[in-house]
């Protein structure tokens, strides 16, 4: 086994409520420009132990996002050590294989790979977020009549396979970098757990 990790997924885009793309239909505006953000509690890569570790792709999705072709910009948190970075790398962009390996055959271009800080905050499904001076959101799930977390199950496309995706509305999304400038209020989030063996 190549890689075994597993933590939380915060995730926010440009869509409303609730995000289209989740069940394969387009983008809201014809396009979408999210960010995903995974946190690695605990695991390893060939050996090398990457928990705490974090990374983030802030991307722009041209149109249906089953149809890839997306240009991305990859952060990884500056407390990863080289080693673990290339790890985490050799994860998300593929080439280990496992289930992550579709969701990084969606990416058409690579703008850059930059080593920033990363603040993570998750209380069970809620959370917020920092990466360095890019990017920050909030975030909030949605809760049915029981008060327990609004879930989506067996969608057509996820961020984290084989695990349930909390619904939610994200307080904050701001983005300010390269071909971004965001600034919203109330659209979409998602939350959940992860666990990717390859």
């Amino acid at each position: 086994m190549a890689y075994q990790v597993e933590g939380k997924l915060l995730e926010v885009c440009t869509c409303k409520i609730l995000c289209p793309c989740w069940v394969g239909e387009d983008p809201d505006n014809g396009t979408c420009d999210g960010l995903l953000v995974w946190q690695v509690e605990k695991g390893t890569v060939d050996g090398v132990d990457v928990g705490g570790r974090i990374l983030a792709i802030l991307c722009h999705i041209p149109g249906n996002i089953l149809k890839g072709n997306w240009n991305v910009r990859i952060y990884v948190d500056d407390k990863a050590s080289s080693k673990q970075k290339d790890a985490i790398l050799n994860v998300w962009s593929g080439k280990l294989g496992g289930p992550i390996a579709d969701l990084a055959k969606l990416i058409g271009k690579i703008d850059s790979v930059e080593d920033v800080p990363i603040t993570f905050n998750v209380k069970g499904v809620d959370g917020n977020l920092r990466i360095g001076s890019a990017v920050e959101a909030s975030l909030e799930a949605y809760r049915g009549a029981t008060g327990e977390p609004t879930a989506m199950h067996d969608t057509i496309f996820t961020t984290i396979p084989g695990s349930p995706a909390f619904v939610g509305k994200a307080n904050s999304y701001k983005a300010h970098a390269p071909g971004f400038n965001i600034d919203l209020k109330g659209h979409n989030a998602v939350s959940g757990a992860f666990r990717f063996t390859g």
